[in-house]
């Protein structure tokens, strides 16, 4: 008899094993750690997100809604394509969490046992990464409407630095938490920020961006992010006399709300080590047919010395479906940066890397954005489709991406801007120079440069002119910087 023990115990345990894992999900040992994981964060009272995902009650009444946004990855809100890029606080669902929320709304969302269920998330009032060393806010409340289209605004936030100041630690606290969707920060040294802000603290209408050439970025903010701190050795420099310019992306409710949000900053003890520098890579020759379900734009770039990259923003508008942007090492190498296959401009954000990406002088990096203006685009904005071009509003279109990039040494982000710069501006005159997208003022300066190293007056900046126009350029900006 003892021998058939050991067999009886294992053959007990086998079907055991095979009963639990055939077993129905229920929520309290299956589906909440998986929302308190990965949707609660938003997904709770005073949050963006319209209804909370804490309880069993709140989950079960949207169980067949929760598995079908789920298994169509619309939810948790993360667009980056798996393997193309490694990026910091990923928020995926793995294909057995997804397959567990549909059989568990398939099987009627049972509850289960009380015993299993995990205990809710608790979050963390105040500032999560500490008290700040000094607190810019909205220097007044914001009104919101109650109905209408997403709104779209930057406020002007003077930082009153009157040397240059190095952040380690960036973290914003939305005043309303219920109708931010999001915010991104740029830096302005130029003014014309608060040019634009007619009324001070009442901010002004900006929705592809800032609506000026920026000097320097913040990084920026979407529900569920962690408050983003500097890797050793770097940190954002803050030149003096700039203002922060706070853009908002705020999602209507229903009721008319205010805001009134605000961004902390900790600064650096020592100096950075290392340069820490934004890298703009775009094309603003865009001219989409009305119909067009296809529509290609392409922009390159070489790295003037060696990088790492940390970060990547892409930015387009709404019709926008497919975003790519990899990088090609002197040595033949290619590393992806990132690739959104389904991009939706409201669900825009900064990636960070897990770890930083060198690329090495004389990296080319690529980027490949594709448009769909037909009526199959559900995001497009006109109907009929009409045709679009380059500018700063909702029913115009861009093409950017934002790389954050470290040097070797602080001292070399001015040259590598004065170098990527005038990079910029002579591929922009590749094509020539288009008016209407540019604005007369922007566009009656390119014109100028044009006419100057427009040797052979075809319009246009050919490869044998453009040598001597990037090193007009840097000179023009060594000028402007020793001055």
């Amino acid at each position: 008899m003892r021998v058939f023990v050991p067999i009886l115990i294992f053959a007990a345990c086998a079907w055991a094993a095979d009963a639990n894992k055939n077993a129905v999900p229920t929520f309290n040992h299956d589906v909440a750690p998986i929302l308190y994981k990965n949707c609660s964060n938003c997904h709770r009272p005073g949050e963006v997100a319209p209804f909370a995902l804490l309880t069993y009650q709140d989950a079960a009444k949207r169980a067949q809604q929760i598995a079908d946004i789920t298994q169509a990855r619309v939810m948790p809100p993360w667009k980056a394509t798996q393997g193309y890029g490694d990026f910091l606080d990923v928020r995926r669902l793995s294909d057995e969490q997804i397959a567990t929320i549909r059989e568990w709304a398939a099987h009627g969302a049972p509850e289960g046992d009380a015993a299993e269920k995990p205990a809710p998330p608790k979050f963390a009032s105040g500032w999560l990464a500490g008290q700040p060393d000094q607190i810019f806010k909205m220097s007044q409340p914001y009104t919101i409407p109650a109905e209408g289209a997403d709104l779209f605004r930057c406020f002007v936030i003077p930082l009153n630095a009157t040397q240059d100041e190095y952040v380690k630690t960036v973290e914003f606290r939305p005043g309303n938490r219920k109708i931010v969707h999001h915010a991104i920060f740029f830096l302005d040294t130029t003014g014309e920020a608060r040019k634009r802000e007619t009324v001070p603290g009442r901010g002004y209408s900006c929705v592809g961006g800032p609506g000026l050439d920026i000097t320097g970025s913040l990084s920026g903010w979407a529900p569920g992010a962690q408050p983003a701190s500097a890797r050793g050795g770097v940190a954002h420099t803050i030149k003096k006399g700039s203002d922060l310019v706070m853009q908002i992306h705020y999602h209507l409710d229903g009721r008319q709300e205010q805001d009134q949000s605000s961004l902390g900053l900790t600064f650096a003890k020592e100096p950075p080590t290392k340069g820490l520098t934004l890298y703009v890579l775009g094309n603003e020759h865009i001219d989409i047919p009305a119909g067009d379900s296809h529509y290609v734009v392409k922009a390159s770039g070489i790295l003037p010395m060696d990088t790492q990259a940390v970060a990547i923003f892409p930015h387009a508008h709404y019709l926008c479906k497919d975003m790519k942007v990899d990088a090609y090492l002197p040595d033949g190498t290619v590393k992806p940066l990132i690739w959104i296959k389904d991009w939706d401009f409201n669900w825009q954000g900064a990636y960070r890397y897990a770890s930083p990406v060198p690329l090495p002088k004389g990296t080319r990096v690529e980027m490949q954005y594709t448009y769909d203006n037909s009526a199959n685009n559900a995001h497009n904005p006109s109907n009929p489709p009409k045709e679009v071009k380059f500018g700063e509003q909702t029913t115009n279109e861009m093409a950017f991406a934002f790389i954050s990039l470290t040097l070797a040494n602080p001292s070399d982000v001015a040259e590598f801007r004065r170098g990527t710069r005038a990079e910029f501006i002579a591929s922009m005159l590749e094509n020539g120079v288009d008016e209407e997208a540019l604005g007369p003022q922007r566009a009656a300066s390119l014109k100028m440069l044009l006419a100057a190293f427009d040797k052979n007056k075809n319009g246009k900046i050919d490869p044998d002119e453009r040598d001597a126009l990037v090193q007009f350029l840097i000179r023009r900006e060594e000028r402007q910087d020793r001055q």
